[in-house]
């Protein structure tokens, strides 16, 4: 029963691993290709993918709401611009206007529609 409790640690572990990468990616990819958007440097990337993702999470348990700009419709994509744009005050090198925010969660939901992770 040990053993078992182990590997599912492990998978669980990996997979969180994996979800972390894939949203770093995502994450690079879009702020590289979305006009008032960057980051500067790799620390930025990486806390605001964490960022991203506690935000995420908040919104999920609080307003039963998946900030998705396609899973979600319009809701979604207001949410994701939102967390996106709110970011940018927890994360220094992190710097994003507001319609770089807006413009980002279009590019975010199709990237992230593209590459794979969230799925696992």
């Amino acid at each position: 029963m040990a053993n078992q409790y182990a590997k599912t640690s492990e998978v669980g572990i990996m997979h969180l691993v994996l979800r972390l990468i894939s949203g770093i990616v995502v994450l690079g990819i879009t702020a590289f290709l979305t006009p008032g958007f960057a980051i500067n440097g790799i620390w930025p990337l990486i806390i605001g993918a964490i960022v991203l993702a506690v935000l995420d999470y908040v919104a999920l348990r609080f307003l039963n709401l998946h900030a998705s700009p396609f899973g979600r419709g319009i809701s979604g994509f207001v949410l994701a611009a939102v967390i996106i744009y709110i970011t940018k005050f927890f994360v220094p090198g992190y710097v994003v206007s507001f319609w770089g925010a807006i413009l980002g969660a279009l590019v975010y939901g199709i990237i992230d529609a593209v590459i794979p992770g969230k799925a696992m």
